[in-house]
């Protein structure tokens, strides 16, 4: 068993109610595991900043929904407790189903995520009917896939009597879903508090917590979402009001047993891995302030196929790591940062020598930025960046976001001419000059509405995209990129 913690829209407090109950579990010296619904990476780093332990995405567009079953039986099993953000509002998602896995005709996905059967069950579309034709990968999707009770945090902020209209509505909209209770957020006074508890009475609906409105808590934000963990140095402090908080908000006497982990009585099967060279090939993942946009199950699947990670930072390091035969920049903030990696020319002119003599890289969004000529600020200013694309990435006000297919156009360093692959863009840059050969043909992932070519395979080992790709569903992806590292391996060892 575990919980979903859900909101009536976004912005009611999903957010800060999960770090609240992880929090206060923490102090107990509870072991949680926690989850994300959808493709955000900036929650989960919150999450891991107060666990200790790395927060899972469960999104079925990005990988499928035997993935996001497997993922949470499997990891949902190593802790005592297990608690589920979910995404904007409950039913909040996309219109329609997903092929599992990536390729074209009839060929599956290989080797599966976390379970060898997946490959098998996933090359089936899974949907399961909803009455909303529009909540695929929302949080109400994922209750149904893991069978999970949910509590739906309201903003009381300007509510007293509607307070029941609204449980009331979630609660009956979707039959299958099963809302455990609610947590009542931003309320104002003890007379506030009472009128909501009278509103909600007739409704015998449990309320599991409430939050007052709070002036001291605060997590500052900036144009892609929360600044990130490792840029708030009272972050510590804040996570110590929260645990305070959480000690006296919650009716921790019903909701405990809610989230208490049970073993399953078929565990899913440990991953199939192919058989592995028995040295390992080193790639430096670029990890700091600027690039720290990755997937715990990428990392995870990159050294069960035989990878050893080293990290880097491109902002403080005045080297490249040695003895590596593979790059892997994820996104994160570089326009924030543009200034500082400019100075570090003495890394910026190792990354462009070792890409053009042949050291294949993935750079995905952040990092397609960094491998441009320039990044150009909110503020206009120009800042010198790698140089291996020639294109410059601008920063605008205009937010390019969503759920991506994309079909490739050439063979490239991940993929073959012809695979479908998903993924999820969240910018607000754009690129000076589009690549000649394009990676990539993209739409929307809910209709047929063209979003134009990207991706830059020029050089031929690199990959350079704005689309993030989470690997879980396509362990083929990573199988093919540390292919090509191994050729480089097997040449010489960049010193």
């Amino acid at each position: 068993m575990a919980l979903i913690i859900a909101g009536e829209r976004s912005g009611v407090g999903k957010t800060t109610v999960t770090l609240t109950l992880l929090a206060s579990l923490c102090r107990r010296d509870r072991l949680v595991q926690s989850f994300k619904v959808g493709p955000d990476y900036i929650d989960p780093m919150f999450h891991q900043h107060v666990t200790g332990r790395p927060c899972r995405n469960l999104d079925s567009v990005l990988t499928s929904e035997a993935y996001v079953q497997q993922c949470f039986a499997r990891h949902s099993q190593l802790s005592e407790y297990a608690l589920v953000e979910g995404v904007m509002g409950l039913f909040d998602g996309v219109k329609g189903s997903r092929e599992w896995g990536v390729g074209s005709g009839d060929e599956g996905a290989g080797g599966a995520g976390e379970a060898g059967e997946a490959g098998e069950a996933g090359k089936e579309k899974l949907l399961i009917n909803t009455q909303c034709p529009t909540d695929f990968a929302s949080t109400a999707h994922i209750a149904r896939l893991l069978d999970l009770p949910v509590v739906l945090v309201i903003d009381c902020s300007r509510l007293s009597g509607s307070v029941a209209a609204i449980a009331h509505g979630y609660r009956s909209f979707d039959p299958r879903i099963k809302i455990a209770g609610v947590v009542l957020n931003r309320v104002g006074s003890d007379r506030h508090l009472s009128l909501l508890k009278d509103s909600l009475e007739p409704l015998q609906l449990p309320i599991f917590g409430v939050l007052r409105r709070q002036d001291n808590i605060t997590i500052p934000d900036r144009h892609l979402g929360l600044v990130p963990t490792a840029e708030l140095p009272e972050l510590n402090a804040l996570i110590n009001r929260l645990a305070d908080l959480g000690d006296t908000c919650f009716d921790w006497q019903h909701l405990l047993p809610l989230l208490k982990s049970k073993p399953l009585p078929h565990p899913p099967h440990p991953p199939h891995l192919p058989h592995l060279p028995s040295s390992l090939v080193r790639i430096a993942v670029a990890r700091d302030r600027a690039f720290n946009f990755y997937y715990q199950d990428n990392l995870d699947l990159l050294q069960q196929l035989g990878a050893e990670l080293v990290f880097w930072s491109p902002l403080e390091d005045a080297a490249i790591p040695k003895d590596v035969q593979g790059m892997y920049f994820g996104g994160g903030f570089p326009e924030v940062f543009a200034q500082q990696l400019a100075e570090n020319t003495s890394v910026r002119d190792a990354v462009k020598t070792a890409i053009l003599q042949g050291m294949p890289a993935i750079a995905e969004c952040g990092g397609l930025m960094y491998l441009c000529e320039q990044i150009i600020d909110f503020e206009g200013k120009s800042w010198s960046m790698a140089g291996v694309l020639p294109t410059s990435a601008v920063m605008g006000g205009r937010l390019t976001l969503g759920y991506r297919r994309a079909v490739a156009l050439q063979d490239n360093l991940l993929v073959k001419a012809g695979t479908t692959v998903y993924g999820h863009e969240f910018h607000r840059s754009h690129l000076t000059l589009n690549p000649t050969q394009p990676l990539f043909e993209t739409s929307r992932y809910d209709c047929e509405e063209n979003m134009g070519c990207e991706g830059w395979g020029l050089p031929k080992n690199v990959y350079a995209s704005y689309v993030h790709s989470h690997w879980g569903g396509t362990r083929e992806i990573p199988q093919q990129f540390l292919q090509e590292c191994r050729k480089l391996a097997s040449i010489e060892t960049w010193k």
